[in-house]
């Protein structure tokens, strides 16, 4: 244990401290309460040092995109599968994640809205649940990816109450394809509750995602994967998000849904501010090779690579430390703006940026202690060592 359980008042001392606007040397973090209240080079004498040695002091990680991980999924609908996602998360600098739904039967969605409902209210032992994200039901078959098309549904104003019911509150993020929308205002509807409309597994063209986005959609599903792509004749779905300005796009940095070289051109043309960092993680993650489901639907995962039996990529088995690693080390990203991305761009996307994100003053004491190679060695939420 770095940190003793009744330790409330401590510096954490680092080789390398990465905040949103620099990596600061030799640097230490006060914590107090469970927050952060200085960054400095000057040690009050009388407060108990931690010292990190040559690791560095990173943000805890913020995963915005997750189905599953170590043999659980979001979709099983019982607190210990929230319980053993959250410890798993932990363990890769993880201290905050957004629950991801994948289509399935509509009494098992709801289901599973409600059990993320409690946790969000009453908490988890490892990374906390800082939202649920809607990915599923209501897709279009062209870009179905691993979601099972014979659930697919009409989206409806009553379907989204319901689910928003039983999200109690904690329903953050909303995705669609806005081409099967009988009218663009079901957009504003949802976004007038609060909740982030993002497109996703649409095959929908550069106009309709125009019309989308000034409706209120904010961003885009897993870029390029479960959408129109580019065409020099059509820029589809693809092109319109990596065009507006101010539309969000999640990436799974795995070197295998996109190409490094697509990454790093995604990075260019949308910049640190408007990337979010996501392992789309399926129930497989953290396990062996073989056979899993993500929600009701089979999977095979080989060599890491988890794929439908159609031979869709099916999610991924990535963490989110190797994800900022690869991200980092594969586009022009420098470390800060790799980390930025799985970090404060999704606090930013979450309204929680104030309370989270960065290693800053006033800010909750969140932290991933990282080795040279990017291993986890210990997982700090709220000021309390979580791994």
């Amino acid at each position: 244990m770095l940190i003793p359980t009744d330790l409330n008042r401590y510096y954490l001392k680092a080789a390398k401290v990465v905040t949103a606007e620099t990596v600061l040397l030799d640097h230490a973090v006060l914590v107090e309460q469970g927050k952060i209240s200085a960054i400095t080079t000057q040690i009050e004498p009388e407060i108990k040092v931690i010292d990190l040695g040559e690791h560095s002091l990173f943000p805890g990680f913020i995963d915005l995109h997750i189905h599953g991980r170590e043999g659980c999924d979001i979709m099983d609908g019982t607190p210990e599968s929230l319980e053993t996602i959250s410890r798993s998360l932990a363990k890769h600098g993880v201290t905050g994640f957004v629950g991801t739904t994948v289509t399935a039967d509509w009494d098992v969605s709801i289901q599973a809205y409600k059990n993320m409902a409690s946790a969000y209210q009453n908490g988890l032992a490892g990374a906390q649940l800082l939202g649920a994200y809607n990915e599923g039901l209501f897709f279009a078959e062209a870009h179905k990816g691993a979601h099972n098309e014979s659930f697919f549904l009409e989206l409806t104003k009553q379907r989204f109450d319901e689910i928003y019911a039983a999200c109690e509150g904690c329903l953050s993020s909303f995705a669609l394809a806005p081409e099967l929308l009988k009218s663009p205002d079901m957009i504003r509807y949802i976004t007038d509750k609060g909740v982030r409309v993002m497109l996703g597994h649409t095959d929908a063209n550069f106009e309709q995602t125009t019309q989308a986005l000034a409706h209120g959609a904010c961003g885009g599903v897993h870029i390029f994967n479960g959408m129109r792509g580019i065409h020099h004749r059509d820029p589809g779905c693809t092109g319109a998000l990596l065009m507006d300005n101010d539309a969000m796009v999640e990436l799974i940095p795995d070197g295998i849904h996109l190409h490094p070289s697509i990454m790093n051109m995604v990075y260019r043309l949308k910049g640190a501010d408007k990337i979010a960092l996501i392992t789309d993680c399926v129930s497989a993650g953290g396990l062996q090779d073989g056979r899993y489901r993500l929600g009701e639907l089979p999977i095979v995962v080989e060599q890491g690579v988890a794929r439908t039996e159609s031979g869709s990529l099916a999610g991924s088995t990535l963490t989110m430390e190797v994800g900022v690693e690869r991200f980092y080390n594969l586009t022009d990203a420098s470390l800060v703006e790799a980390t930025k991305m799985a970090s404060l761009v999704p606090a930013e996307f979450l309204n929680k940026a104030e309370q989270i994100g960065s290693i800053a003053v006033g800010k909750q004491a969140n932290f991933a202690l990282l080795d040279k190679d990017f291993s986890v060695q210990a997982t700090i939420c709220a000021g309390k060592q979580i791994f």
